[in-house]
C-alpha cells in the first residue's frame, strides 16, 4: 500500500467550516476511483495549508489519479500547485473494523 500527501498554502486562510463545505463539493469524485481505499481531506489549525492523504492499493493506482490534468483541477480549484509526497505503507491499523492490514 502508498500513502500520498498531498499540500498547498491557501491563497487565504479558510475557516474549518468554509473548508468543509469546499471538500464536501469534491469529494463525490474520489467514491469511484480505482484502488483509492481511503482519503482524508485536512486543514492546518491556522486555516492556510490545506489538501489530503490518501491510501493507495499502489503506486500505479495513484500515478493513475495524480495526472497534470488533476494539478491543474487543484490549481483552478485553490490557486496554487499541490506538493505530492509518497510514502510506503506496508502495514495499517484500522481500529474501525478492528483489521490490521499488511502488504504481502
Amino acid at each position: 500500500m502508498i500513502t500520498a500527501l498531498v499540500q498547498f498554502k491557501l491563497p487565504q486562510p479558510v475557516t474549518r467550516e468554509q473548508a468543509r463545505e469546499i471538500f464536501l463539493g469534491t469529494a463525490p469524485k474520489y467514491r469511484t476511483t480505482p484502488g483509492l481505499l481511503r482519503k482524508y481531506y485536512i486543514l492546518s489549525g491556522d486555516g492556510a495549508t490545506a489538501g489530503g492523504v490518501y491510501l493507495w492499493n499502489s503506486r500505479e493506482d495513484a500515478d493513475r489519479l495524480y495526472t497534470q490534468e488533476w494539478k491543474k483541477f487543484v490549481r483552478e480549484k485553490y490557486g496554487v500547485d499541490p506538493s505530492l509526497t509518497y510514502f510506503d505503507s506496508p502495514v495499517v491499523v484500522d481500529n474501525v473494523s478492528q483489521e490490521i492490514v499488511a502488504d504481502a
